[in-house]
């Protein structure tokens, strides 16, 4: 075609989308197993694995499982593994979460073991799971969450992680100062090498209810006083600075895919490395479409995982770690 002498198509983008091997050639985000972190659950007194019904194929782990699992997910190229524990006994100070003991700490030398140093094992660290009234922290007489006697549980906390030879924590309660208080207490306890994702842009979100099935969470109310409001992105950029200057050496954004826009704005302010943490919700929709019918599943799987990637983040955490691994390789 000509247009005042100009001859169009000049240029033919569609060249390098002629075959597979020429798309995989100039292939601009790659995805890899070792992109990937896995997030388990174990739960304490279990002696088989129990299915989450919200989460398809999911699974509540016993330790015998979790060893097993961590095995697999390891021998596919996941590059890490996060635990989450269901104690059998709640308080309200969450008191489970500290014990040397207890079923977290547990869980993490059993998944150690397991694995050694092919995988980087990290821990959620937060109380929700531990607590009787489902909030991340402990509560003050008027049920409101104090953020500085909660600090000094996530201190402890880090510390009984850590001695259980954890690599990474991911404290998640949002509290202000959680950072700082965490590091400090693992570098005054000799820790300096356990590292810190945190959760810096985490979003009081509706995309968490299968998690709250999966932690059997009691909570009653909400958590908007401590996770951020979604429609605000600056916010993220504050935490953001505040992580960093706290010594954070891995930031997160939780959820994902509703959120990619803050993905690339936290990847272009920082040089560490991004995280984002593809959440239950955005799981459970998948596979409930999928299931119908509605959705080319295993497409749709890559497709929002490599969105993920190209938004920036350079590790994911996803409930589809494992079987993605297997089909990419490292």
């Amino acid at each position: 075609m000509t247009i005042d002498g100009a001859a169009f198509p000049a240029a033919r983008p569609r060249r390098l989308r002629r075959t597979e091997a020429m798309r995989s050639l100039v292939r601009e985000t790659r995805l890899a197993g070792s992109d990937l972190v896995l997030p388990m659950f174990v739960k304490e007194g279990l002696t088989e694995p129990q299915p989450i019904p919200s989460m398809p194929g999911v699974v509540q782990h016993t330790p015998a499982s979790l060893a097993k699992a961590a095995a697999e997910a390891v021998s596919a190229g996941v590059g890490g593994l996060m635990l989450f524990a269901v104690p059998e006994h709640r308080d309200a100070l969450g008191t489970q979460a500290t014990e040397p003991d207890g079923v977290l700490q547990r869980a993490i030398r059993t998944t150690v073991a397991e694995t050694g140093d092919d995988a980087v094992v990290m821990a959620d660290l937060c109380l929700d799971e531990f607590t009787d009234h489902g909030h991340c922290g402990v509560l003050t007489p008027s049920g409101a969450v104090d953020n500085d006697a909660t600090l000094e549980r996530y201190a402890a906390m880090a510390v009984a992680q850590a001695e259980a030879g954890v690599h990474v924590v991911g404290p998640s309660g949002m509290m202000d100062g959680q950072v700082g208080a965490i590091r400090s207490a693992l570098d005054a306890a000799g820790f300096a090498d356990v590292a810190i994702l945190a959760y810096t842009a985490k979003y009081a979100s509706a995309f968490y209810g299968p998690f709250r099935d999966a932690v059997e969470s009691d909570l009653a109310g909400d958590r908007k006083t401590y996770q951020q409001d979604p429609p605000n992105g600056g916010e993220a950029m504050r935490e953001l600075a505040l992580d960093l200057a706290e010594g954070a050496d891995i930031v997160m954004v939780k959820p994902a895919t509703a959120y990619l826009d803050i993905v690339r704005r936290i990847r272009e302010a920082t040089e560490v490395p991004v995280a984002a943490y593809q959440v239950s919700g955005e799981y459970a929709m998948v596979e409930a479409a999928a299931a119908r019918g509605w959705l080319d599943r295993d497409r749709t799987v890559l497709e929002t995982l490599t969105s993920i990637r190209r938004a920036g983040a350079s590790v994911v955490l996803s409930y589809w770690a494992t079987e993605v691994a297997q089909r990419l390789g490292r």
